[in-house]
């Protein structure tokens, strides 16, 4: 894409662009003056009435001892994380009412909450974040009114005024078709009472998708935002048909799981796999990802990148916000290495082609609809 042709992106001096582009490990050998942080992100993207980063961070992580392996000895070191992201720039946050894990359900929310208000940094940088919230469709969530309820709790764990964008975590369409009109009528009350400043779906398929942007905009509620796992990974028909839908109706698709849980950040094999439900997973499908792995490795290294950097690359170039997850300050100045730079058009296809010539795709989510 051409930046300076897209409305859709402000674009800072050229100057600015050159440093970012410089890779961490060089960045901090070579001492250059900046206008800002060594990773300031110098394009952001529209997202309904909202202005974000090119790239958010997802907390899933925080809070959930089941996949990730969360224990509350970590939160210093999830506060840093925080810290490092917003002030480099990062000023999307996306949580759910949902993380968490047993007794810590809500942990993430109230993890993000604390965090927002123990940041040391400039007030105008702690007020230019916006929180993403997703309410689960929970079965004893039968009214609008209900929801509301949700949304006030999201607002008193996080000790905020107000949510950026409220979600709803997935469609009850396939299970529970009459929750879901209850549920709608629960986005558009939040918004009228200004408990949220945008509306946003998660694990919405194509059709339902179109069925609640048509809802909600006979209402008089834009839908801002429609997040689905998306990645190089995960890229095929009704993936990129949300995608094609997105752009039509200037939805801003969010990307969760930009790396599939971690497939893609080359640090994993037969011989290495993580803990728990990601290593059963994982050893069903990273044998027939060599070509992609491939790819990704000889972009990377022509690029001066990392392997997961060029995977959250292709996912901003696509047009999509992804939030990739941290839960240690290294991690986090790896997926920062992802900004300032954009892979090509014929990196594009060469990634493209490779992922679909490799067997093996990630799973999807089993709550997205049709």
């Amino acid at each position: 894409m051409n930046l300076l042709a897209s409305n859709k992106y402000v674009i800072c001096s050229s100057a600015a662009a050159n440093e970012t582009a410089l890779p961490f490990s060089l960045s901090n050998q070579i001492k250059i003056p900046r206008l800002g942080p060594p990773f300031w992100p110098w394009e952001k993207v529209k997202m309904g009435p909202l202005t974000v980063s090119p790239m958010g961070f997802g907390t899933w992580a925080w809070g959930n001892q089941l996949l990730w392996g969360y224990q509350e000895a970590m939160d210093d070191d999830l506060q840093a994380t925080f810290n490092l992201a917003v002030e480099n720039g990062i000023n999307l946050f996306d949580t759910a009412d949902s993380y968490g894990t047993g007794r810590l359900n809500g942990q993430s929310e109230k993890l993000l909450g604390r965090f927002l208000q123990d940041f040391k940094g400039q007030s105008r940088v702690r007020d230019d974040i916006v929180i993403a919230t997703k309410f689960a469709p929970y079965p004893w969530r039968l009214t609008s009114g209900q929801f509301v309820k949700a949304c006030k709790a999201s607002l008193d764990r996080m000790e905020i005024e107000q949510i950026g964008i409220g979600q709803l975590h997935w469609s009850t369409a396939n299970y529970a078709p009459l929750q879901e009109r209850a549920l709608w009528d629960g986005l558009v009350a939040m918004y009228e009472k200004g408990l949220v400043r945008a509306v946003g779906v998660s694990n919405y398929g194509p059709k339902q998708l179109v069925k609640i942007h048509k809802y909600l905009n006979s209402r008089g509620v834009p839908l801002c935002s429609a997040q689905v796992q998306f990645s190089l990974l995960s890229i095929g028909r009704d993936q990129m048909e949300i995608k094609e839908i997105c752009d039509a109706l200037d939805i801003r698709l969010i990307s969760y799981s930009p790396l599939g849980l971690g497939m893609l950040t080359g640090k994993y094999t037969l011989s290495n796999l993580p803990n728990g439900p990601r290593g059963l997973l994982f050893r069903q499908i990273l044998p027939g990802l060599e070509p992609l792995m491939c790819s990704l490795r000889d972009i990377a290294k022509k690029r001066g990148k990392t392997i997961p950097q060029v995977a959250i690359n292709w996912c901003i170039c696509k047009g999509t916000v992804p939030i990739p997850g941290g839960k240690t300050v290294k991690q986090v100045k790896e997926n920062l290495g992802a900004l300032g730079w954009r892979i090509s058009s014929d990196e594009l296809l060469q990634l493209e082609y490779a992922a679909q010539e490799s067997p093996r795709k990630m799973i999807q989510n089993v709550f997205q609809t049709p």
